[in-house]
């Protein structure tokens, strides 16, 4: 199997989904001529022309808006957001349009529409290039809200995306767009994942971490490091966060009886919020002790000098899981 970096099963991907669908177009700002900024559009324009890739006016409210109006039309719109900060000027037609639509007609219309975002920090970027929206998006409800953390992922969670009928947040850690993975590109789209599947990355048993997108290395690297002190920990990738795959978190908590969630995002109000809550409705008698969350701080993204103060890392992870261990 190819070793692909994430941004180029993205490009791969969206490739073999034009190829599919002559109703997939792309759409957003330098993704045409210039391939977008992380090129992860590079060399469509040239392959399926300016009609299908489309370089949009720098003005996120009106490519959102253009994409309703053409799905609405029959097309499947791949709209790319530049950074995770230019998100909030198309906030409300996501919001109070996108969203919406399918349930205001009562499944007479859908939107399927595929918004990628690059999100997250560790880029060393300046203010609004280093945010983590996911939570705005997973507590709206008709949005499906996904991430990848590797580059398999990548390359299908984008094909399944495009082609979902419900509109779709396709979140891309974009620290991570350069690592490499073995991406298997000869299976068949519906012998893949669900694309709302958790998945067990490592097996373990004396506590589960819980993380997603950008963190998955990071949790990872937490996983093996403590194994070296012989604690054996459980590594999930959300990869879908709405909707969420209760059942493998609630199966795995109720196996190690400790919990710890990994996320970028701040802390209050955030997805680890509600996974915790969740989880101790449906395991209350069988954990050992509270849920934990290693996050983000509840402040505006940092400057960049200081942004690894911010960001989640090993150690703080492995503080947790002892304080989890000390219960």
């Amino acid at each position: 199997m190819p070793q692909l970096s994430i941004v180029h099963a993205l490009n791969q991907g969206m490739h073999r989904a034009m190829e599919a669908d002559s109703k997939v177009l792309l759409m957003g700002e330098d993704i045409g001529k210039l391939g977008g900024v992380f090129r992860v559009t590079e060399g469509l324009q040239q392959s399926f022309g300016d009609e299908r890739v489309i370089d949009s006016p720098l003005a996120e409210s009106g490519i959102v808006g253009t994409a309703i109006g053409l799905a609405l039309y029959g097309f499947r719109p791949v709209v790319e957001i530049q950074f995770d900060g230019f998100v909030f000027p198309a906030f409300d037609q996501i919001v109070v349009q996108l969203a919406r639509m399918r349930f205001r007609s009562a499944g007479a219309l859908s939107l399927p529409i595929t918004i990628r975002i690059p999100y997250g920090g560790g880029i060393g970027s300046v203010e609004h290039h280093s945010e983590s929206p996911e939570s705005y998006f997973a507590a709206t409800p008709g949005l499906r809200v996904v991430t990848c953390s590797d580059s398999h992922d990548a390359y299908w969670m984008i094909q399944q995306s495009i082609a979902s009928d419900d509109p779709v947040i396709f979140l891309e850690p974009k620290r991570r767009y350069w690592q490499k993975s073995e991406v298997n590109t000869n299976a068949k789209l519906n012998e893949i994942s669900s694309l709302h599947e958790a998945r067990v990355l490592s097996e373990g048993t004396d506590c589960t971490i819980i993380g997603y997108g950008p963190t998955i290395a990071t949790c990872l690297q937490a996983a093996r490091l403590a194994a070296e002190d012989g604690v054996s920990l459980e590594v999930i990738d959300l990869r879908s966060l709405s909707p969420l795959d209760m059942p493998v978190l609630i199966k795995s908590a109720n196996k190690t009886g400790r919990v710890v969630i990994v996320h970028e995002a701040s802390r209050s109000g955030g997805v680890g919020a509600e996974i915790a809550t969740r989880l101790s409705q449906e395991c209350f008698y069988k954990l050992e002790a509270p849920v934990m969350r290693v996050t983000g701080y509840d402040v505006p993204y940092p400057p960049s000098r200081i942004e690894d103060d911010y960001l989640p890392d090993a150690e703080r992870i492995l503080d947790a899981v002892e304080k989890c261990m000390g219960y």
